[in-house]
């Protein structure tokens, strides 16, 4: 390791690191927010679901019934986004941002969870059916 620091010039280690630094943490920050998936359950308005998890991928019309199929990312609360901010930030100043090696692609594999659930409406615009489709 230390034939390595020898050969590259001090500026240039200190530049990688300075570039290199705070993308785990900004990566952690924008991870996507938790849904209210405790919507999907028979009895909720659909304009409750539209609220939440935005317009539904497929909306269709089966033998007089509206049936809609909501995809979404799952993602994390405010305050474990915050804790792994602040984790990724202070292991970075310790570690002179050699965090982000390790930092980086763990926020690429822990970026939530992908969701799928096929709602079917009564005629008053309620849930009456809810049919997982992908819960990761």
């Amino acid at each position: 390791m230390f034939i390595i620091y020898r050969s590259i010039p001090p500026l240039v280690l200190l530049a990688i690191l300075i570039t290199a630094s705070g993308c785990s943490v900004y990566m952690a920050a924008k991870q996507p927010n938790a849904k209210k998936t405790s919507l999907f359950q028979p009895g909720t308005p659909r304009n409750l679901l539209l609220g939440e998890f935005g317009s539904p991928i497929v909306s269709e019309d089966r033998e007089g019934r509206k049936i809609e199929i909501f995809r979404f990312i799952q993602g994390y609360s405010t305050g474990v986004k915050t804790g792994r901010v602040i984790f990724h930030s202070v292991a970075d100043v310790f570690t002179l941002g050699l965090w982000e090696v390790v930092g980086m692609p763990t926020e690429t594999v822990f970026s939530g969870s992908e969701m799928a659930f096929q709602v079917s409406y009564d005629d008053d615009d309620q849930v009456d059916e809810v049919i997982v489709l992908k819960k990761k």
